[in-house]
């Protein structure tokens, strides 16, 4: 499953977000909206506007979301 990871670089809940991932042993890709505008109109046309965007496979959801991750990782 393909997680993609809309963040900025000075979000702590980016950064909570990307560590739990990394420390579950999910892969992810980061797409930092400050130097993608695209990426930023995308997460908006969502009806999300803070951060981060996690796109999981069918699921989305914004900010830390620890019981979210989880189910990542049982999912795998």
């Amino acid at each position: 499953m393909r997680i993609d990871v809309y963040s900025a670089p000075d979000c702590q809940q980016c950064r909570a977000t990307k560590l739990m991932l990394e420390r579950e042993g999910l892969e992810y890709n980061e797409i930092d909206v400050t130097k993608d505008a695209e990426a930023q109109k995308h997460c908006t046309a969502m009806g999300y506007s803070s951060l981060p965007v996690v796109v999981a496979g069918e699921r989305n959801w914004s900010g830390f979301r620890f019981d979210l991750i989880k189910g990542l990782k049982a999912q795998r």
